[in-house]
């Protein structure tokens, strides 16, 4: 009984190497094929480089809002309108990481319009609304007029994948909701807890102005008005810039609603 023993615990550790490392196969093979194409650069706007970093950033956001973000260039040689190109795109090819024809935040870049298009359908739709859409469009806008496709591309991604977390209806440039104020916010409150253990700790003052004051001989001696100067405040009006967005969404051919906001670049 006693030479079992070794066996018993070879056994037991040929088990637990088993239970370690088998689930980590599947595993794998799962997130290879989560790996989906989600750039569809058909103008050829971008290099290789940055398609594959887009397209890896994409497929990492999805996985997270359960939500695809695609990416649609095209030269629009049969001159459609850039709300129709993301309805038949969506209809035809049944973009949505959940099943097809599923969540999905898509952005049309139509190149013989210049025009932008960006849309949410399902999860999408009730996230990313006409007003966040719009938010979109109106923040990638400036990059796409410079040519600055990389980065408009990049910015979609970043705002689709933060409206994606935020609650539906919520302003999402609520000062609230930016980090910066939320670090300042916690520094402020520590501030004033340690300011109030300090004052708690070092006693109470008793000394003040009227300690050292004979309030029967203190009175003002002189009073004097001086002119220093005039300032004057100026206010910079924003001019429009004429590539104002809206449009708003509407439903598929296929029967699929969206949101949306268009703008020119």
């Amino acid at each position: 009984m006693i030479k079992k023993r070794p066996l018993s615990a070879m056994a037991a550790l040929i088990v637990l190497i088993v239970t370690l490392f088998v689930p980590i196969l599947p595993m794998s093979s799962a997130s290879a094929a989560e790996n989906k194409n989600l750039i569809y650069d058909e103008a050829n706007l971008l290099s290789e480089q940055d398609r594959n970093e887009l397209n890896a950033l994409a497929n990492q956001y999805s996985a997270e809002r359960q939500t695809d973000l695609i990416i649609y260039t095209t030269n629009n040689d049969e001159h459609k309108d850039e709300k129709l190109l993301t309805e038949e795109f969506y209809d035809d090819r049944a973009p949505g990481y959940d099943k097809p024809h599923g969540n999905t935040v898509m952005l049309t870049l139509d190149m013989y319009n210049r025009k932008v298009y960006a849309a949410g359908f399902y999860k999408g739709e009730e996230y990313v609304d006409n007003s966040r859409v719009d938010k979109i469009t109106e923040k990638i806008a400036p990059d796409l007029t410079d040519g600055n496709y990389r980065m408009a591309f990049e910015k979609f991604l970043n705002l689709s994948y933060e409206y994606l977390d935020l609650k539906p209806g919520v302003n999402p440039d609520n000062i609230l909701f930016k980090t910066w104020f939320q670090v300042a916010a916690s520094l402020a409150v520590g501030g004033v807890v340690v300011g109030v253990m300090m004052y708690r700790s070092g006693g109470r003052v008793t000394v003040n102005r009227s300690t050292y004051e004979d309030s029967s001989n203190s009175h003002v001696i002189d009073r004097q008005d001086r002119y220093i100067r005039t300032t004057v405040t100026k206010t910079k009006i924003e001019k429009n810039n004429n590539n104002g967005g809206g449009g708003g969404g509407g439903t598929t051919a296929g029967g699929h609603s969206h949101s949306g906001s268009s703008r020119s670049f």
